[in-house]
């Protein structure tokens, strides 16, 4: 499932720039995920990296997008190929 933040966020800036997917953005009040680009960073990493470097543990599983761990591994891919890599 995709990641959201919660309002517990700090704005410590940690989690955008650790994002392979660029997938999170500032939002009006706090950094915010963008559910179309985030794969919890299957395809790249292991655990998702926003969860590893937040120091506020405020990165959670978004319970109103529940994916499965192909249908991560299949947004990763369409992800790549819009990058072209």
């Amino acid at each position: 499932m995709a990641l959201r933040i919660t309002e517990a966020c700090i704005n410590c800036d940690v989690c955008a720039p650790a994002c392979p997917n660029e997938a999170i953005y500032p939002g009006e009040r706090i950094y915010e995920i963008d559910p179309a680009r985030c794969t919890e960073c299957v395809g790249h990493y292991d655990e998702p990296q926003c969860q590893a470097v937040c120091p506020v543990e405020c990165c959670l599983p978004d319970p109103e997008r529940r994916e499965s761990r192909e249908e991560l591994l299949a947004k990763y891919r369409r992800l790549m190929g819009e990058r072209g890599g």
